[in-house]
């Protein structure tokens, strides 16, 4: 039997299989790989939700801000924005690959510098998203035993008595006594440090709550009309007196005001690694677009390296697809 033997850029590996270089090939094995990985996240999510899903915070009513529009309620604009803007770059990626393929070095530039605007505006959103989601809104009151106490009052829209959120420091009454000091080791025991000390005690939010006649407390556990659970009057101030802990705002590893800190641990985890792939796509895109402006492939008759990269920037998008379904859309 002869052996195949490399010819130009076609692979010589046996009958050239799927007629790709063996660049394709490799680029092709990466991203089955890193699709596995995903699939595990997601999986991981899926069963982390479907576990505690009594008590999931529900997307509408955390990602509900939109960049210049403070206090307007918005439920998932930016993020079908962003969406958007990534599936559109993936449009101008398969114009620069048929660009390329038609040897059109000017239609390559064009499409190409595109697709590198359009993925800098998807990272710097989820950079935006990630800081808002951090920092939080509203504010909570995580109990003795985890869970997340939310203020509210019912108002009226469009003839219903309609809950809404109520901020912590719209209640609270801060206390005319001195300030507690943050406990380091410096100035305590050597082993022993806190962490940041949350704005207000449990007793400038207890006399704000009992101040504040129309404000009620939400639970974290979602009813059968598919809502966050509100408790009466009575069982407001008794939950907060007896069961409060202290005062959380935004989400983090640790805590998370919008409910089970899990919900945030998977948030930072998927879309932090998806944006991570994002930029690195990002990167690379600039290097092969001043490598078109250059000539280099123009001078290899080939504009193969375009249709790599744009292999890996379809995956991204494909993947986000599967982030955006998991975390916002069910």
């Amino acid at each position: 039997m002869s052996t195949a033997v490399a010819e130009g850029k076609t692979w010589g590996g046996g009958n050239q299989p799927l007629q790709a270089s063996y660049g394709k090939m490799m680029m092709w094995f990466f991203i089955v790989s890193d699709a596995l990985t995903f699939s595990g996240f997601l999986a991981a999510y899926g069963f982390s939700r479907f576990k505690f899903i009594d008590s999931w915070p529900i997307a509408d009513e955390v990602f509900t801000h939109f960049p210049f529009l403070h206090g307007v309620d918005a439920p998932m604009y930016y993020v079908a924005f962003m969406t958007f803007v990534l599936i559109m770059s993936s449009v101008t990626m398969v114009l620069a690959v048929d660009a390329g393929h038609h040897m059109n070095k000017a239609k390559v530039t064009l499409y190409m510098f595109l697709t590198i605007i359009g993925g800098l505006i998807f990272v710097g959103s989820q950079a935006w998203e990630w800081n808002t989601f951090i920092k939080g809104d509203y504010g909570a009151i995580q109990t003795e035993g985890g869970n997340i106490l939310q203020f509210g009052k019912y108002v009226e829209q469009d003839g219903e008595q309609v809950f809404k959120r109520v901020a912590v420091r719209d209640i609270a009454i801060p206390a005319t006594s001195k300030e507690r000091v943050q406990h380091e080791r410096k100035n305590g025991l050597w082993y022993v440090s806190e962490g940041t000390l949350p704005s207000y005690t449990m007793d400038e939010v207890i006399h704000g709550l009992q101040a504040n006649k129309d404000v009620l407390v939400r639970t974290q556990i979602i009813n059968e009309a598919g809502e966050k659970t509100v408790l009466s009057r009575e069982e407001s101030i008794n939950q907060i007196m007896k069961n409060g802990k202290t005062v959380v705002e935004g989400a983090n590893l640790h805590v998370n005001e919008y409910g089970s800190p899990l919900f945030a641990d998977f948030f930072f985890f998927i879309t932090g690694f998806h944006g991570f792939h994002v930029f690195s796509g990002v990167v690379i895109n600039i290097i092969i677009f001043f490598n078109v402006l250059l000539g280099t492939y123009e001078r290899r008759g080939s504009y193969e390296m375009v249709e790599k990269v744009g292999l890996y920037w379809h995956f991204v998008d494909l993947v986000w697809v599967f982030v955006f379904t998991f975390f916002y859309l069910v």
